[in-house]
């Protein structure tokens, strides 16, 4: 039965499945069914082709019509729709393979889900869900009949429909394959911590050349066949991308051969377009790829293994762009070429000899064999599905919210540092998340990992390594460290990489975390965008279950890399985040250890977000009891009035606000400086760690309440705002608020190198002494001695600049600032 996300059953039945799963067989009994999977009956062939025919069917349908869906009568004009968007180049070979990995599951019980990575093969995996009747579970609209076969046409790529790729509104799917290079950097995730699983990952031929691609077939580097599941890539060369050819089906064979064995995989070939022929040439490439799968698994899992690198099998599949559609067009060749990329015939609705080549294309594959009286599938189509849950459409791996379990986690407080009073306490904040994330680890050892581009351990979060090594199946020698077959911490130099295993542990039910320098966040920023996209798309979709977030933790700041300069000094994903449609992103600016615990618990738990917790790795001041964190994390933002001499008996003069770590540390130390200086001007210190409360709450669901937001704010007071990344971030969030343009912000504003840490504040004008003197310019009210603290502000500013050129480092009195006892509380 099909689990629905509230765990029950669907009330729709199954036809069981006629075989065994494969794990109960013994050896003579497997060997009997690989056999059978490598030679197809005659009658498994007649099934299959048909299964092929009406996909292509459908694709083509879903592309072309708005009427006559079974050609009941002559095809004409008005049946054509007035848009023809869709691509079917792709499609034929695309619904070639899941026809025949459809066969291997109903012989073999293996349980699998099918990425698609070319990017434009949406009708051939909605054709396929709805021939296996997921689609008409899901959407009940969408029967199984010439009504629903025309709605189901109607609907694609069209107002109110669905989109053109394998979205999140296609059941089965966790790779929607829109922006191209991530196929096989999802199907590791998905089957990372999954035993049970085979993930058949479609590498398009245009997908190939993209970057993160080939950066990922490095994926068999890190996967443990003891406790990890398969990716079978069947990389499919058929020759074209949208306007030419592509570079892999141009190489020699041989050339392809080699660089894929030098990736480590057993390469296996099938080519051809002729049928049935190339049923039976694929069934027995597909039975020698899933033979050599479980011998690897069953040896790792049998205590049969050296410990070494498994030769992971890869299938080459070379088949016709555009098979099985019109040759040529107008005497111009269409199959085999670019021009089948899309839609081969164009000009139908207004072109009489298109529409007659549409009709007899679209007969060519004997729908009248294929759909019933009624316009339903015939048993011989449905006699090539696999019964239930083990339908690839209907898999609830590809619904991963189905089996998500929630995480079993310490309790955060006991992580805690001891904070007597702000600023007499100086710590590496994130050290005390990696411990936590150490026993998180200890204590979730099937559903839990790190991400991170080698950098584990210069983020501070190197506890996790007390408990796990880096996985790593490549060759260990006596030099390395904490680095072996059995390790789950996943450390790869790919940011790609990082984010794309993440997503697709996570859409299959599993939580984690990726963790990256933050100016390198950018190098997989787009990821983080598709990501969002998908998350938002499927909260109008009741079907899908809610997933574990995708947690992204951002160290190594711009403001502290001012060792490595500017090329590290980028705090963008932060505003990538905020473009996000509607609220599914969060984005977190914890000051110190313990707010940075409160907070990481809180997206560890949740679901559906993407969470950006933004903290240096660097020592840094802390401020915070966990008692105080803990609440001022449920606020969101908070007045921090040993901070600032405002008592709140009237308005302050000036606010100071900041969100952000080093900020906070320049505001502070600003909000000292007027106090000792101008000791009536009224100060008020406001910080903000969930950065999505400036929003209006009818924008977002952490926008704070207005009468919250005059108590921080006032209604007319200036702010000078203090904050971690891109001034303008500030502006868009409290667009709407009471006098925005009352915020005055300081930020990064692209002024970086190689320097030292206060003369990175410095030089994008951040610093405690520049947001003295905008604090006195921007005030209600001039304060006696204002004129002479800004000459003293600009004096210090200019020493500054000395004498960092000269000694190579902060002057004293900024570098040592936290040695006092200031703060005292009360």
């Amino acid at each position: 039965m099909c689990r629905t996300p509230d765990g029950s059953a669907s009330p729709l039945t199954r036809r069981e499945g006629p075989h065994v799963a494969l794990d109960t067989a013994t050896g003579t009994q497997a060997e009997s069914v690989l056999d059978a999977l490598a030679n197809p009956t005659t009658e498994e062939v007649e099934s299959l082709d048909a299964w092929w025919r009406a996909n292509n069917y459908l694709t083509i349908g879903q592309i072309y019509l708005q009427g006559n869906p079974l050609l009941r009568k002559r095809l004409a004009s008005e049946h054509i729709k007035p848009r023809l968007l869709g691509h079917w180049g792709t499609s034929p070979g695309l619904s070639l393979i899941y026809t025949h990995v459809s066969r291997l599951i109903q012989r073999t019980g293996q349980e699998a889900i099918y990425l698609a990575g070319p990017g434009h093969g949406g009708p051939a995996l909605v054709a396929a869900s709805y021939l296996e009747g997921s689609y008409t579970e899901t959407y009940p609209r969408v029967t199984q009949d010439e009504a629903g076969l025309l709605r189901l046409f109607r609907q694609f790529s069209s107002p109110g429909g669905i989109p053109s790729h394998v979205s999140v509104t296609t059941p089965g799917s966790i790779h929607e394959g829109g922006e191209l290079g991530y196929v096989l950097v999802h199907a590791f995730g998905a089957v990372m911590d999954n035993p049970g699983l085979l993930a058949v990952a479609v590498v398009g031929d245009g997908e190939a050349e993209t970057g993160p691609l080939e950066g990922s077939w490095k994926g068999i580097s890190f996967l443990n066949p003891a406790r990890d599941g398969a990716v079978l890539p069947i990389l499919h060369l058929n020759g074209a991308k949208i306007a030419g050819p592509t570079v892999l089906a141009r190489k020699d064979p041989e050339e392809v051969r080699s660089l894929l064995r030098g990736h480590g995989y057993d390469v296996i070939e099938v080519e051809g377009a002729d049928l049935p022929g190339m049923h039976y040439r694929f069934a027995a490439a597909l039975a020698d790829a899933y033979g050599k799968i479980r011998a690897i698994q069953d040896a790792a899992r049998g205590g049969d293994w050296d410990g070494q690198r498994p030769q992971w099998p890869l299938i080459v599949l070379r088949s016709p762009k555009g098979w099985t559609g019109p040759e040529e067009v107008d005497g111009v060749k269409v199959t085999g070429t670019w021009r089948s990329h899309q839609v081969p015939l164009s000009g139908v609705k207004g072109n009489d000899e298109h529409l007659a080549l549409l009709e007899s294309w679209l007969k060519s594959y004997r729908p009248e064999e294929l759909f019933d009286a009624f316009g339903a599938p015939t048993e011989l189509v449905r006699r090539a599905n696999p019964a239930g849950e083990l339908r690839m459409s209907a898999s609830p791996h590809a619904n991963g919210g189905l089996l998500t379990k929630d995480l079993d986690l310490p309790d955060f407080r006991d992580y805690a540092l001891d904070v007597p009073r702000p600023a007499a306490v100086k710590a590496e904040s994130t050290r005390q998340l990696g411990a936590l994330l150490r026993d998180v680890y200890t204590r979730n050892d099937d559903r839990f990992r790190l991400f991170c581009p080698d950098e584990t351990n210069s983020n501070r979060l190197g506890a996790v390594f007390e408990v796990s090594d880096r996985a790593f199946m490549e060759r260990v020698t006596p030099e390395d460290v904490a680095i072996g077959r059995d390790g789950r911490v996943m450390e790869v130099l790919s940011e790609h990489n990082c984010h794309g295993w993440l997503e697709g542990y996570t859409l299959t039910g599993r939580h984690g975390m990726f963790a990256t320098y933050e100016a390198f966040a950018m190098v997989s920023a787009s990821q983080t965008v598709q990501h969002g996209k998908w998350l938002e798309e499927a909260t109008h979709l009741p079907w899908r279950a809610k997933v574990p977030s995708l947690n992204i933790l951002l160290t190594s700041t711009a403001w502290r890399n001012d060792h490595n300069g500017f090329s590290h000094q980028g705090p963008g994903l932060i505003q990538v985040a905020l473009t996000q449609r509607k609220d599914v992103a969060r984005v977190y600016l914890p000051p110190d250890a313990n707010t940075l615990l409160s907070v990481a618990d809180h997206c560890l738990r949740s679901r559906s977000y993407i969470n950006l917790l933004v903290i240096d790795k660097q020592p840094q001041l802390q401020w915070l009891t966990m008692d105080e964190a803990v609440e001022h994390c449920r606020r969101g933002a908070g007045i921090w009035d040993w901070a600032g001499n405002d008592d709140g008996s009237q308005d302050p003069d000036i606010v100071l606000a900041c969100a952000g770590d080093v900020v906070t540390m320049e505001t502070v130390a600003a909000a000292q400086i007027l106090k000792e200086r101008l000791p009536h001007f009224r100060t008020r210190v406001v910080n903000v760690v969930d950065l999505m409360t400036l929003i209006r709450p009818r924008d977002h669901s952490h926008g704070m309440e207005p009468t919250y937001f005059k108590e921080l704010f006032t209604d007319d007071t200036d702010v000078v705002f203090a904050f971690h990344g891109f001034p303008g971030a500030i502006h868009q969030l409290v667009h709407g608020r009471p006098d925005a343009d009352r915020f005055r912000v300081r930020g990064f504003i692209e002024e970086g190198t190689t320097t030292t840490p206060f003369d990175m504040v410095v030089r994008n004008r951040t610093s405690r002494y520049h947001l003295v003197m905008d604090a006195i310019n921007n005030a209600k009210r001039t304060p006696r001695g204002a004129t002479e603290l800004t000459a003293w502000c600009e004096q210090k500013l200019a020493e500054h600049s000395a004498y960092v050129v000269e000694h190579l480092e902060d002057m004293p009195e900024v570098r040592d600032w936290a040695l006092g006892d200031w703060a005292e509380k009360g």
